[in-house]
């Protein structure tokens, strides 16, 4: 990877819909060429997925949690059943196994504290191997990216 394609994954982070003539401008390259770093960058799963980042006001997501969550048992199919049932969950947006206090970090999308409330019955609660569970509820939104620092 040379700073060509540096340049376009940087441009591409910020705009998806970008075009290619716009980002041959950028690179310093024809349109021909960012077409087959793209598709060599696609290909590579550099470019792992182009979404559209919504926001979860104007979708009646009030409520962003921070969840660490504590297994009761360090068996490898429970973890593994709990890791699918994360991953598989609409609500859970960010999952990260960690090192430290907890085993897991969550970031839970609802729509208000009743629904957050739901979601912890229905994920936590019910699942013997959660041995417990902490929420930090989000108050602000200072910065929240995607963008990698290229």
């Amino acid at each position: 990877m040379d700073g060509i394609d540096k340049r376009l994954l940087a441009a591409l982070q910020k705009d998806a819909k970008i075009s290619i003539q716009a980002l041959a401008e950028i690179a310093g390259t024809s349109t021909a060429s960012v077409q087959r770093r793209l598709k060599v960058l696609r290909e590579a799963h550099v470019i792992k997925k182009e979404v559209a980042i919504l926001n979860p006001k104007m979708l009646e997501l009030g409520v962003t949690a921070i969840v660490a969550v504590e297994l009761e048992r360090d068996r490898v199919d429970q973890i593994d059943a709990f890791k699918r049932k994360a991953r598989e969950d609409p609500q859970v947006t960010h999952f990260y196994c960690i090192a430290g206090d907890a085993d897991f970090i969550m970031i839970v999308m609802a729509r208000d504290i009743e629904d957050y409330e739901a979601f912890t019955h229905r994920f936590f609660l019910a699942d013997k191997n959660v041995r417990k569970y902490r929420t930090s509820i989000v108050v602000s939104t200072e910065k929240a990216t995607m963008e990698l620092p290229i």
